[in-house]
């Protein structure tokens, strides 16, 4: 299996870190994608000519990067320009904007006074206490979770070991996020504000575990801004892949993933044209898989995920826009009144008649003062959708509808938008289109309940040489969390590489006859 090529579906951040690290490795890769570049979810949208981020906006975990362009024998300064966010995000309450109003720094110590201005000095303590178990968690995690293969509880224990004990006792599993925060503060809009932690893996606040408040840690230790925004990533990494030999082709929908002799062989093209391959790294969510979106014959390789335990889809708008009224910063979360039933709204597959709005302001800097760019500026808003859009599509009047609730919602805090008349709206029936079988969940399945990790896909397959890496499997949602399951999708398949040939080469030293190997062993190798 050496000289096997590996073919590696989706130019998803997934599928161009898998191919960058293994074509660095001496591996022979094709890169195929149904879309005219790469990106995946990490995309851009152009308005009136302007290229505009209309996927993930918060660039963290810059080491995560740092070592895939290392170890592909470069190194991200060379691709991009990056610049420390001093502002992490800028939150709001209506109707009293200048009362409530609450910037979160890169400066844990500003952060800290800021809460306590806000709301008093017990929640700033409070705030100090999140932010210690915050970062306790996530350092629990890091090495024997997030940065290995998939685990079952009993291994991650082990993983952990005896040293790590107290932690996997104590990995706020077992109670959601919004209980624990109300340990911590007794301000109702604190526990909104870092509940939001939950929605960066298309989660409820309300029903996913505590763990997940390690999401705060992420992001405190750093957010970066790109210069020419998010997708310029995914263009760096295809470069980085293209500059050690990966193939890449877009425009190239697969139809199907082969299976030959129990294994994955290569992939035939929606043309029709066939490709063999040693191994198949799959970029898509594993549910379009399960669903048979690539053949019947690779259905049974992962557990199909419930529409009930989809992750949450949403409303995107990006536009040329005009903004007064309120100072906007780079990342901006305007709150709704009522998070409880915002989240049950979108529990029961309604979308909330008084969302909660982020926006990305992508012409302004992310700091406590920005200034605002003369005439229209570049904006990516987002809320919340239920992922049903497998099923009807909405209206032109329930469009309209929406965007008047958005609308609304930013008014509350002093905001007046005008979108213009060049604004795109993307829904999740778009987002189903783009991401097959997914009904339009941006996160994968939810992390709802203690178990939602471990039920995740894992890097391996139910059949040899089928692999899957994207944010939607093992460790988790969101850009480095597809980048790491690239790297332990690569590490597993070039695990399964040497068990191969050790195997192959057992096997063939214990039938060869005198003279040389029999013809029979050539044909019946073992296939691991």
């Amino acid at each position: 299996m050496q000289d096997e090529g590996v073919i590696v579906i989706g130019g998803g951040v997934g599928g161009l870190v898998s191919a960058a690290l293994l074509a660095a490795r001496g591996r022979d890769v094709t890169l195929l994608e149904a879309q005219p570049g790469p990106g995946g979810k990490l995309r851009a949208v152009t308005v009136e000519g302007t290229a505009i981020d209309a996927g993930p906006t918060v660039f963290t975990m810059r080491d995560v990067f740092h070592d895939i362009f290392a170890d592909c024998g470069s190194a991200l300064e060379d691709h991009l320009t990056l610049r420390p966010a001093t502002v992490l995000a800028r939150h709001a309450w209506g109707p009293r904007p200048d009362a409530d109003r609450l910037d979160l720094f890169a400066d844990p110590a500003l952060s800290e006074a800021a809460i306590g201005d806000f709301a008093g000095a017990a929640e700033a303590r409070g705030y100090r206490a999140f932010r210690a178990e915050a970062r306790r968690l996530f350092e629990a995690l890091d090495r024997p979770f997030l940065r290995s293969p998939k685990a079952d509880p009993i291994t991650l224990g082990w993983r952990m070991g005896a040293g790590g004990l107290p932690d996997y006792l104590n990995l706020r599993a077992y109670v959601s996020m919004s209980r624990a925060l109300s340990g911590y503060f007794a301000d109702a809009r604190l526990r909104q504000l870092f509940g939001r932690y939950a929605t960066y893996s298309g989660s409820s606040p309300f029903a996913c575990p505590a763990t997940l408040m390690l999401i705060a840690h992420v992001e405190a230790r750093g957010v970066w801004l790109i210069d020419g925004g998010m997708h310029r990533l995914a263009q760096a990494l295809a470069t980085l892949g293209r500059s050690n030999g990966v193939r890449f082709r877009y425009g190239t929908p697969v139809r199907e993933i082969l299976v030959e002799r129990g294994r994955a062989a290569g992939v035939v093209l929606a043309d029709g044209e066939r490709l063999d391959a040693g191994a198949v790294i799959c970029n898509a969510d594993p549910a379009a898989i399960g669903a048979g979106a690539f053949g019947a014959s690779v259905r049974c390789a992962v557990t199909p995920t419930p529409a009930h335990r989809r992750s949450l889809s949403a409303l995107v708008w990006t536009a040329r826009a005009r903004a007064s009224g309120f100072p906007l910063s780079r990342h901006n979360v305007i709150f709704s009144d009522d998070y409880r039933a915002e989240f049950d709204a979108l529990a029961a597959g309604r979308l909330a008649q008084a969302p909660s709005v982020y926006l990305c302001a992508q012409d302004r800097d992310a700091t406590d003062d920005p200034p605002a760019p003369p005439g229209p500026e570049r904006l990516q808003i987002i809320v919340n959708a239920p992922a049903n859009g497998d099923g009807a599509p909405l209206s032109s009047a329930e469009i309209d509808r929406c965007t008047q609730a958005m609308l609304h919602s930013v008014s509350r805090a002093g905001l007046s938008l005008d979108l213009g008349d060049s604004a795109k709206l993307t829904t999740p029936s778009d987002f189903a289109a783009m991401f097959p079988s997914t009904g339009g969940a941006l996160y994968g399945p939810a992390s709802h309940g203690w178990a939602a990790s471990f039920r995740r896909q894992g890097s391996r397959t139910a059949i040899p040489g089928l692999y899957c890496a994207s944010g939607s499997t093992h460790p988790g949602a969101g850009v480095p969390m597809a980048a790491l399951s690239a790297r332990l999708a690569v590490a597993c398949l070039l695990a399964d590489c040497r068990r191969w040939d050790r195997a192959s080469t057992s096997w063939f030293s214990r039938t060869a006859m005198p003279g040389g190997i029999s013809t029979r062993a050539a044909m019946t190798a073992p296939t691991a």
